[in-house]
């Protein structure tokens, strides 16, 4: 039996303490080389923030103008060492928008990245966006009209349970 003030430790328990201690360093280290690493990165770009910037510089992307067949040359042109995926998912939420595609639906001309008319708008793609937008809006309703049928089912059920607890209070009265 031990009488000292410092407890008796195993074999076991040293190596338990070891590992626990090595462990906690090694994620130390890695934490610290987290941490110095961040700094370091720079954010990583997205599709959202190219969008800003092409709207910023280029007029017929802030205006929402129908948008050239091939504009993607031209702003791998003008804007060099762009990442072609992200300038491809930025086009993409542009030429996606509802503000886009309403424009699309009644243009007749469409325009390069300096302002400059380009070829017209054919039939073909003003009814491809006329039909999005009718797509979109039918979803819309449907959704809209499924949130109101679970709202008034959700109500009626709470009214049945309303009613269902006063008529036990009533006949559950000892009078």
């Amino acid at each position: 039996m031990n009488t000292s003030l410092t407890p008796e430790t195993s074999a076991a328990d040293e190596s338990a303490t070891e590992s626990a201690a090595g462990s906690a360093a090694a994620s130390t280290v890695a934490n610290e080389a987290a941490r110095t690493a961040a700094p370091a990165a720079a954010p990583a770009p997205s599709a959202r923030s190219l969008l800003k910037q092409l709207q910023q510089q280029f007029p017929p992307f802030r205006d929402f103008l129908p948008l050239a067949i091939g504009i993607d040359k031209q702003i791998l042109a003008q804007v060099p060492g762009i990442d072609r995926k992200l300038m491809r998912a930025a086009l993409g939420i542009h030429t996606g928008s509802q503000r886009y595609l309403r424009a699309m639906e009644k243009a007749s001309v469409r325009y390069n990245l300096d302002g400059s008319t380009g070829a017209e708008v054919t039939d073909v793609h003003r009814k491809h966006a006329k039909d999005t937008l009718a797509e979109r809006f039918r979803k819309e309703a449907e959704r809209k009209k499924a949130e109101r049928e679970a709202q008034a089912a959700e109500e009626a059920a709470r009214r049945r349970q309303e009613k269902l607890e006063q008529l036990t209070a009533k006949f559950s009265r000892k009078g």
